[in-house]
């Protein structure tokens, strides 16, 4: 049978409440019954239970973090962030992953309630307006990753996903592309749209047709999916921009096992910088966008909502910029226009 707190207070000769207050630092207890009581607890093995803690006090110590994708290399920049901000202030995390999939982010939302977590960083855009409703309506501070609007007890972080893809579009332009094909993301994400109309703007604005977009999935097979039916239909841009870095790997794999020559022949461009972009062959040319900057600001957001007098959430913006290495080169002349 596990030890109880009444327990650890009879072998110490004390009430359960001072147990309690040692336990919690809720109350000063004199240092040597203090010493005395945590000697028993380890005596007798004593853990706490946690979650019985947090449902009498109404709250708990967690705050809340739901990602799309953990195996994407991206979100784990942005829980380890999140994490490190969390600890530092005394914090826990509650992490969830919805694998894109809406059911599984309602029942994320159901368990950032259940444990009373104070505050929860929404990274994904499947949370529709109804489950951001269940948490605020209990007072649960959510800061989202482009959805907005702010209001009380909600804040955003915008990324300016349009200056790092009109950086990678001057970029091409500078080299001499003027094929440029765009691998999107789905279109059910609302940060996958909005990189696809900055992309589409960015051509327009250098006078270049925008009608080689092929969607992918956001992952290393939808890349290469793309790439094999931007191959099917000839001629072949000879430069392609990816709607993440994941998508870019899978395309440059497909090319490059059809033959095709990573920069020579194609450039490609991805996006996020992740670890792995630089040590991919060749090293890929991609829009940095630091999830670690993410994470960081996601809980301060949490918590300046939670200190704010009206508990009201404001609008951070992240930038984005243009990351040179060698997946990118001048377009060879002879084969401008000319496709496979």
């Amino acid at each position: 049978m596990p030890t109880r707190m009444k327990d650890v207070a009879d072998r110490a000769g004390v009430s359960v409440s001072t147990v309690s207050h040692v336990l919690n630092k809720t109350r000063p207890v004199a240092p040597e019954t203090s010493q005395r009581i945590m000697a028993v607890i380890r005596e007798l093995n004593y853990y706490q239970d946690a979650h019985a803690r947090h449902l009498a006090r109404g709250r708990s110590n967690f705050f809340g973090l739901i990602v799309s994708d953990i195996g994407n290399p991206f979100f784990p920049e942005i829980i380890k962030s999140f994490e490190t901000s969390a600890l530092n202030q005394g914090f826990d995390l509650l992490l969830c992953n919805t694998n894109y999939d809406p059911a599984r982010t309602a029942g994320a939302v159901r368990k950032m309630i259940e444990n009373k977590v104070r505050g929860v960083a929404v990274m994904t855009s499947e949370l529709g307006p109804h489950l951001a409703e269940e948490l605020t309506d209990r007072h649960v501070a959510v800061v989202f990753l482009d959805l907005g609007p702010v209001r009380s007890f909600v804040a955003n972080i915008r990324v300016d996903y349009a200056r790092g893809i009109h950086e990678a579009i001057d970029h091409l332009f500078g080299l001499g592309h003027r094929s440029i094909g765009f691998i999107a993301g789905p279109q059910t994400l609302g940060s996958a749209v909005t990189r696809r109309e900055a992309f589409t703007l960015a051509l327009r604005e250098h006078g270049l047709p925008t009608d080689r977009t092929v969607e992918g999935n956001h992952k290393v097979d939808g890349g290469a999916a793309a790439a094999k039916a931007l191959l099917a239909c000839p001629p072949l841009p000879t430069a392609i921009l990816c709607s993440n870095d994941l998508t870019a790997i899978g395309a440059t794999r497909e090319l490059m096992g059809a033959g095709v020559s990573i920069p020579e022949e194609v450039s490609v461009v991805g996006f996020d910088d992740i670890d792995f972009a630089r040590f991919t062959h060749p090293p890929l040319t991609t829009v940095s966008l630091s999830g670690s900057e993410i994470g960081n600001l996601a809980f301060q957001a949490l918590r300046e909502i939670l200190r704010s007098k009206h508990n009201r959430g404001a609008e951070y913006v992240v930038n984005t910029h243009l990351v040179v290495r060698q997946s990118t080169a001048p377009v060879r002349k002879c084969e401008a226009g000319v496709g496979r």
